[in-house]
């Protein structure tokens, strides 16, 4: 009998079936949340980067989790999408059981920790900083946690360079009794400030709000006039559409 040759195992395959993320593709810059005096607000701008340059102009990166939370990213766009598949899934189990109850904020948290820090471990981290946001039972609650599981809960957060610029207007401008249009104004503070300092910010974007278990919010554009022609400031007009 002829004998059958078997030809050698690539490396290049074994070596592709191992690969892992080593950095991002298509991203998304800074997340702002805060607590008001009825709820929670998450605000985000819309654009997408590949690489350096701002190649999508309306990728929406505050979604509605189950009924009482919103989740915002920061980071890699298709991986918040593989996080969106699992808690897609767990909120489907959780609603299987039909006993009249709905997991939270806080719980929707916790998970969130133990899956990037259990993907950090196995060295294929998801990467993306999240803000998880929320109200039940009348309790506001707002978390952070980013690509290695390292997570807090705080009165007012931001990821991005949101950390770096909006942190420092919210921790001298936020108080514990906020009104709807004072949290709404701070926001757009924060956001025109990371618009005029930040590359990958772009001038259109997304504000949601939690308030006693209802979503609700809209999508804002900032129109950027120049006043005189020997004038270096701008002008912002802004309205909602």
């Amino acid at each position: 009998m002829a004998e059958t040759l078997v030809p050698p195992k690539s490396h290049a395959i074994d070596e592709l079936a191992s690969e892992r993320t080593l950095y991002p593709y298509v991203t998304g810059t800074s997340v702002i949340g805060l607590k008001y005096k009825d709820g929670v607000i998450l605000a985000a701008d819309l654009g997408g980067s590949y690489g350096s340059t701002l190649r999508y102009k309306s990728v929406e990166r505050i979604k509605p989790i189950g009924k009482h939370s919103l989740l915002g990213t920061s980071g890699e766009i298709s991986d918040f999408q593989e996080i969106l598949k699992y808690l897609d899934e767990l909120i489907l189990y959780d609603n299987m059981w039909e006993d009249g109850n709905s997991l939270g904020p806080k719980e929707v948290h916790n998970y969130l920790n133990r899956m990037m820090y259990n993907r950090r471990n196995k060295f294929n981290p998801l990467w993306n900083s999240l803000v998880l946001g929320g109200v039940k039972n009348g309790q506001k609650y707002l978390g952070v946690v980013n690509m290695i599981g390292t997570h807090f809960e705080d009165n007012h957060v931001a990821t991005g360079f949101g950390n770096h610029l909006a942190r420092p207007i919210l921790r001298a401008e936020w108080h514990e009794n906020l009104s709807f249009e004072e949290a709404v104004k701070l926001v757009e503070k924060c956001l025109l400030v990371l618009l005029y300092r930040d590359r990958s910010a772009i001038n259109k974007f997304q504000i949601q709000l939690m308030v006693k278990g209802v979503t609700c919010g809209g999508n804002i554009t900032v129109h950027l006039v120049k006043r005189p022609i020997f004038c270096i400031y701008f002008q912002p007009y802004i309205y909602f559409t």
